[in-house]
């Protein structure tokens, strides 16, 4: 009676264990603070290096057009003038006052400032490029720390479980039910999971570490959990992906306004052709002792005064270099074009591979493991199955569970970089059971 009842009482023990294990691999107790992806961007945002070097860039470019409109600085010059024979400063016998404007040809400020623009808007493309390649980076160094912590606390829950299996095949090895066997086979297996747990700690301060970078952080700075959870239901035509994409990448919106740039810096070549010119003002006073000019002794003249310009080859040479950087930069975006059409076909196919593989671990591979476990357990009790085969159905659901969380990390890495490819983002939602299923 005393062997049936420390029997029945390992039976029973183990069988609450299974439930409550089946009830931790699906809510991961540890899954709990609150680390979102919308905080983490906007941080990486706010502080990433790279971000507020081209944001200072793009600062300094819109400075440019106020410069390039305003004429150039008039000239002053003060003259005094004394016969040779009679010569003496500062007291002269004449004093002429000048100044002087130099005008560009009608149209070339506006086409300078217009160019400045162009080139602002240019660097306003590569701001918003740089902020992509931040975000993109952001979410999957998020989503790789997600899965990594999502795999520690399955697999931390898993040596709680295996502990109590140990004492479960102690108690039946002391009463003769089971070989020492079972034992050394709990407790073989609790040593590998530990060596799992200190790779995946590893895993974790490498994911940590990458963040922090990206956050302008200390490599070591602590970071929560990760707890919003990608988006597993949001399916998009891929036709429709390449019109968004086509409006909003800023790479194809650089190269336009490229094109724009060089059209208007060819134009602006045609206009230097015609010569800038000058007017100027001059007041000049005479002394009295002046002989030639008696009574004249003040003068008022106005000057105007063109370039020449005769060196037709630098003109028709710079209109030449304009075309070709104008035919450059269409092709540009014409290389632009094709490869945002392959990197969106490419992120599509791989974000949608990854969205079938997690609905596969969820739908059919866990179930059927959950499934085989109780089985396995069922058939334990009654001596049907040995020790070793319980103990690789729990361990072929740990593995699925693990695989699961790491398949939704890769489905939010290949979500980031869908996003990367069409220019803009889908907007993630925080809500920490999502995390925990």
């Amino acid at each position: 009676m005393q062997i049936k009842f420390v029997m029945q009482r390992g039976i029973f023990a183990l069988t609450g264990l299974l439930a409550a294990a089946t009830v931790v691999w699906s809510e991961p107790k540890e899954i709990a603070s609150s680390l979102t992806l919308d905080e983490v961007i906007a941080e990486a945002l706010r502080n990433n290096a790279q971000v507020r070097a081209m944001q200072a860039k793009w600062e300094a470019a819109q400075e440019r057009p106020a410069q390039e409109r305003t004429l150039p600085n008039p000239m002053l010059a003060i003259k005094g003038g004394n016969s040779l024979d009679n010569f003496s400063l500062p007291r002269t016998q004449e004093t002429r006052v000048q100044v002087e404007q130099t005008l560009p040809w009608f149209g070339k400020l506006d086409l300078r400032g217009k160019v400045a623009e162009e080139d602002a808007d240019i660097v306003h493309h590569e701001h918003e490029t740089m902020e992509l390649e931040v975000v993109a980076s952001v979410k999957e160094g998020y989503f790789d720390l997600y899965a990594v912590q999502r795999s520690r606390s399955i697999t931390h829950a898993e040596e709680d479980v295996l502990k109590e299996m140990e004492t479960i095949a102690e108690s039946k090895y002391a009463t003769g039910a089971v070989s020492q066997q079972d034992v050394l086979k709990a407790q073989t297996e609790t040593t590998m999971l530990k060596q799992q747990l200190l790779d995946l700690e590893q895993q974790e301060t490498t994911a940590r570490a990458k963040l922090n970078l990206l956050l302008n952080r200390p490599a070591d700075s602590p970071l929560g959990l990760a707890v919003t959870p990608p988006i597993l239901d949001v399916e998009a035509d891929s036709d429709n992906l390449f019109a968004l994409a086509e409006k909003a990448r800023p790479e194809i919106q650089r190269a336009q306004a490229e094109v724009q740039r060089n059209e208007t810096q060819r134009n602006l070549m045609k206009k230097e052709f015609f010569p800038d010119y000058r007017l100027g003002v001059e007041y000049a006073h005479f002394g009295s002792d002046y002989a030639d000019y008696p009574g004249s002794e003040n003068l008022m003249m106005v000057t105007i005064g063109f370039d020449l310009p005769i060196w037709q080859t630098k003109y028709r040479a710079g209109l030449r270099e304009a075309e070709k950087m104008l035919e450059s930069s269409q092709a540009d975006l014409e290389a632009a074009e094709k490869q945002t059409a392959y990197d969106v076909q490419d992120a599509h196919f791989k974000s949608l591979t990854a969205r079938r593989t997690v609905d596969l671990y969820k739908n059919s591979l866990i179930p059927q493991a959950e499934a085989r476990f109780k089985a396995s357990e069922a058939a334990y009790r009654t001596g049907q199955v040995s020790f070793l085969e319980l103990l690789e159905s729990e361990r072929f659901l740990l593995n699925a569970r693990v695989m699961e969380a790491i398949a939704e990390g890769n489905l939010g890495v290949q979500l980031a970089r869908q996003e990367r490819a069409i220019g803009t983002g889908v907007k993630y939602v925080s809500h920490s059971s999502g995390a925990n299923k």
